[in-house]
């Protein structure tokens, strides 16, 4: 994966721009020393790493805009930073880079039940966001799967999702403002508790924008009542094909899971050696659940029963408890754990129409086929948001590349059918040469000249998301 050669003479003046950080920050809020930087070295996609010329880790809007202003009078490039669980190699650094973590932001500023609201550091995660109202009868929907790790800065930056964004929506639905740092260090307030926050609606390009037009140092997030009730089922069928058609014709039907999720043979197989959920041994499995009150439940369930039944399953079983839903539940929440235990694999975003998920497996597998390689599929089906894990040995030469050719293969593929590159990793580098296989000339120029309005030197992550012969001449 192609890399803009670090500047020279930014590299050489590295103490310089350590001293003027450390001159605007608290002592241990830079790190410049080697063996530290280089657990910044990566993300979550590690094939690809280089160190950063420091590290800030400011806990306040006030020394994020400090430290953004003494890069951008410097000349410096800026790589924001999560918890690193970027799958896309979002946070990936250059080596004439200060990254910027937000992780000591943690802080919850206000919760407000009456409004629905709860407005938090950016640097807090996922699931402590839930944490702080569940006490109250509220919870926070967008769920992904590093829901333990990742930061709602992340989140934000990615448009993150989950496996109940079926019926509750991604992060975009669930945003209702935030305090986003520019690269020259001004600080601004977009949208609020409120859904008619007058003006532009800046917040819709803020979220999604992978770090390219400012720092989110904290977010107003929608808070939802939790519900009466929820009850999963697990239904195996003697092939990808079928479960595909299947999920077609439960949101044909009209009914509204709060999640549909599918796995196939490989994954279950090794989801089932690690976490041992009592997961039938078949070519493809769904997770449906649905909630409400007990009858709404039954209805939901039954009419699922209906649909599934016509499509032949190996198997349909029914949550009784909650013992029984926790271990439904646990080989979906195991899946990338147990299948790292197993192989090197990359770990793919694209997001097709729900009735294309049959024909879209059949060429899945095809494509996999053809290029030596196995394939694992993982993902939240109701939305056709597809997570296929391209399997690989990291050791092998030359399997890295044909792992790579693989996904772009297979992520032209959901262009193809009328999806797009991705749902909720982002593009960073991973799909950024692929960018062309979406969008046009005018639709790119479209979108840096956003980024030129708001980072006009292009130093906040300018190495992601556009292809670099088309960025070149911003990023000069």
């Amino acid at each position: 994966m192609q890399m803009p050669v670090p500047n020279p003479a930014i590299l050489a003046k590295k103490a310089a721009v350590v001293a003027a950080l450390r001159a605007v920050l608290p002592a241990d809020a830079v790190i410049d020393a080697p063996e530290e930087t280089r657990a910044y070295e990566c993300d979550a996609l590690a094939a690809y790493r280089a160190q950063p010329l420091a590290v800030v880790l400011p806990r306040t809007t006030a020394e994020v805009a400090a430290a953004l202003k003494v890069c951008h009078n410097l000349g410096v490039p800026v790589v924001p930073r999560g918890a690193g669980t970027s799958l896309a190699g979002g946070a990936m650094p250059t080596e004439d880079a200060v990254i910027l973590g937000v992780a000591r932001m943690t802080a919850v500023l206000e919760v407000d039940t009456v409004n629905r609201f709860i407005r938090v550091e950016a640097g807090r995660t996922n699931l402590a966001v839930t944490a702080a109202v569940e006490g109250e009868g509220f919870f926070y929907a967008p769920d992904p799967s590093s829901q333990l790790a990742c930061l709602i800065a992340g989140n934000i930056a990615m448009n993150s999702g989950g496996a109940h964004c079926l019926k509750y929506g991604v992060t975009t639905n669930n945003l209702l403002g935030v305090t986003l740092v520019t690269m020259a260090g001004e600080v601004l307030e977009i949208g609020g508790p409120w859904n008619d926050a007058g003006g532009l609606d800046l917040l819709g390009l803020v979220c999604g924008s992978e770090g390219q037009l400012g720092v989110v140092t904290e977010a107003t997030l929608r808070i939802l009542p939790k519900p009466e009730g929820a009850r999963p089922v697990l239904i195996g069928f003697d092939s990808n094909a079928v479960a595909g058609a299947c999920v077609a014709d439960i949101i044909r039907a009209g009914v509204l899971p709060v999640a549909i999720e599918f796995m196939d043979r490989p994954c279950i197989r090794a989801t089932e050696a690690f976490a041992r959920a009592g997961y039938p041994d078949c070519e493809a499995l769904l997770i449906v659940e649905v909630e409400g009150a007990e009858a709404e439940i039954a209805e939901q369930l039954g009419l699922i029963r209906q649909i599934a039944m016509r499509h032949a399953p190996v198997e349909f079983r029914e949550s009784r408890s909650e013992d029984e839903s926790r271990k439904i539940w646990l080989g979906r929440k195991s899946a990338f754990g147990a299948m790292g235990q197993i192989n090197d694999y990359v770990c793919l975003d694209g997001t097709i129409p729900v009735s294309a998920l049959p024909e879209v497996l059949g060429r899945i597998g095809e494509l996999a086929k053809a290029a030596g390689l196995e394939v694992a599929n993982v993902f939240h089906a109701g939305d056709g948001n597809m997570h296929p894990l391209i399997l690989y040995d990291a050791n092998l030469p030359g399997d890295l590349e044909r792992c790579e050719a693989l996904g772009a293969d297979i992520l032209r593929l959901c262009v193809e059918v009328g999806g797009c590159l991705t749902g909720e990793h982002g593009v960073g580098i991973e799909k950024r040469d692929l960018m062309t296989a979406q969008f046009n000339g005018a639709d790119l120029e479209a979108q840096m000249r956003v980024k030129d309005v708001f980072d006009p030197r292009w130093l906040l992550n300018p190495a992601k998301v556009f292809p670099l012969d088309l960025s070149a001449a911003r990023r000069g």
